[in-house]
């Protein structure tokens, strides 16, 4: 981090929230989809729609906990459990914003039926992966900032600032990438 030009430095710093809930984000999404193919490819052939939701489980799991822990360890929080379910309700909600773009395409402009093969998996990846993806993480970010991680109920029990946005002294070494 100190390696950075003093604008970057101060730029990442700012916005070091958002840079974590985006590496949260692409991780998860390479787990959902490693699962997803692992699952669809092989024992879960005939069955997609089970290797779907059992990987989107998976992310979602690994998503808490990398976003409590990491991404947003310097905000305040609530009651674990109250935190955790405000966490899925807004994941269930983000899961069917992701959902939207594949379902209109297909329910209101029937797009679907002139495409077949390599075309059709194509179309549904972009509609369902790329711009659904985009559309629930603005969401996610927005609303678990604003309900499951709120700023003003700093967490209990651990020391130094609730400050969103830390200063590089209050960052330790690991978060800085001097490991």
């Amino acid at each position: 981090m100190k390696r950075l030009p003093e604008p970057v430095r101060r730029l990442v710093l700012k916005h070091s929230e958002l840079i974590k809930f985006a590496i949260v984000g692409g991780t998860t999404f390479v787990v959902d989809m490693a699962v997803y193919y692992a699952l669809a490819l092989s024992v879960l052939e005939s069955k997609p729609t089970v290797a779907k939701v059992i990987s989107g489980v998976v992310a979602t799991i690994l998503s808490y906990v990398l976003n409590r822990e990491w991404a947003f360890k310097n905000r305040g929080g609530r009651e674990k459990h109250h935190e955790a379910l405000l966490f899925f309700a807004i994941s269930g909600i983000a899961v069917l914003i992701a959902a939207a773009p594949i379902w209109i395409a297909n329910n209101v402009f029937n797009m679907r039926e002139n495409l077949v093969g390599l075309e059709l998996a194509i179309f549904d990846f972009l509609l369902a992966f790329v711009i659904g993806n985009l559309l629930q993480m603005v969401f996610r970010f927005w609303a678990l900032r604003r309900f499951a991680f709120p700023d003003e109920q700093p967490r209990g029990g651990e020391g130094g600032s609730t400050d969103v946005n830390p200063t590089s002294e209050e960052l330790s070494d690991e978060e800085l990438g001097h490991a």
